[in-house]
């Protein structure tokens, strides 16, 4: 009998876990539950993961990394709503 139950439970849990992999496809909605409500939309007040988390899709920081460069450097920063930028010869301004 022990045999026949070890064998059985190891038949339901290749299927439970094999259903899974096959459920899973590309596209769609990545939607992210959190325990807990952010305590406000600030992210310079609040320094916790419940509120920087939901609100870093509300505000911009301007400027990106371009996502086309193998390595992040200076050079590769990019405007993120502007189409473009200039420096002076000085690079003051």
């Amino acid at each position: 009998m022990t045999r026949l139950s070890c064998w059985l439970l190891a038949c339901v849990w290749l299927l439970a876990t094999s259903g899974v992999a096959l459920a899973q496809k590309a596209g769609g909605v990545l939607r992210m539950y959190l325990p807990d409500s952010p305590a406000s939309m600030s992210i310079h007040e609040e320094a916790t993961v419940f509120s920087m988390g939901p609100m870093m899709g509300v505000f911009n920081n301007l400027i990106m990394f371009d996502q086309h460069t193998k390595q992040n450097s200076l050079d590769s920063i990019v405007p993120d709503l502007a189409p473009s930028w200039l420096w002076s010869a000085d690079g003051r301004s």
